[in-house]
């Protein structure tokens, strides 16, 4: 067992959320780029970053310690996979939003019941094993696909557009962030309710670049925003370094 697989993530600082949010965004962007812009299809763009997503994370499991551009690479493809994966999940297969982003919420649940239930918390601290790792993403990935589902019922089924989901998941990130300061709220339970709102807000910030004026959307190139937005993460790591640490409920003993 290694003495600390805590120092295989970053720190969670606003560095983190800045490029946890970003990079979610980059999902959306990427995800788009490769079904629509590239006609690849909702089906074909999934198995593409899944492939590319269990390559990342067995690399990141064997790992021995914390590589800030492979954790965010994880991250990345953790995004593009769950943008395809809902995608596919709310159209090709008819499931639909809320449909969707029910199975995933239970789906993430189950998972966070599961590490809790084998480790006792669910906090980063207890990522120190292969099989907490595999918890670990596993979480991400559901997180990051039903962040995805909630981004785009809150567009469309929700009426909000993309600007009012953005205002609506950002404000949702606020209240959080008050209750981090001014509350005993679990520190553990705000980082995943935090790291679960981030990915609709980046989904509906990346629809916004995207997709048509007369859906609501900038229009803009999906290549050229999604290769601006991975400049500016790739920037953000060389300039902003983070240091490997865990989770700021690192103290508590359970979620």
């Amino acid at each position: 067992m290694r003495d600390d697989a805590s120092t295989k993530v970053p720190e969670v600082t606003l560095v983190f959320w800045i490029i946890k949010i970003a990079a979610t965004t980059l999902g959306e962007t990427g995800g788009d780029t490769v079904t629509m812009t590239l006609h690849w299809g909702y089906l074909a763009g999934t198995a593409l970053f899944l492939v590319l997503l269990v390559a990342l994370v067995i690399w990141q499991t064997v790992a021995e310690k914390f590589h800030p551009f492979l954790y965010w690479a994880t991250i990345v493809a953790s995004t593009t996979f769950g943008t395809t994966m809902a995608d596919f999940a709310d159209r090709s297969l008819g499931i639909g939003y809320t449909g969707g982003s029910t199975v995933l919420f239970l789906c993430l649940m189950a998972t966070l019941g599961l590490w809790h239930r084998s480790q006792g918390s669910v906090s980063v601290e207890t990522v120190n094993t292969p099989k907490v790792e595999a918890f670990y993403w596993a979480a991400i990935t559901f997180s990051q696909t039903l962040g995805t589902a909630l981004g785009d019922w809150a567009a469309d089924t929700g009426g909000l557009g993309y600007e009012g989901g953005a205002l609506v998941f950002g404000a949702g990130l606020a209240v959080l962030v008050v209750f981090y300061f001014w509350t005993n709220i679990s520190r553990v339970t705000l980082f995943w309710a935090a790291f679960i709102l981030t990915r609709p807000l980046g989904a509906t910030v990346g629809d916004l670049l995207d997709k048509p004026v007369r859906h609501g959307g900038l229009h803009l190139s999906r290549p050229l925003a999604s290769a601006a937005i991975a400049a500016f993460i790739v920037g953000c790591i060389l300039l902003l370094p983070q240091r490997a640490g865990t989770h700021p409920g690192r103290s508590e003993s359970a979620a």
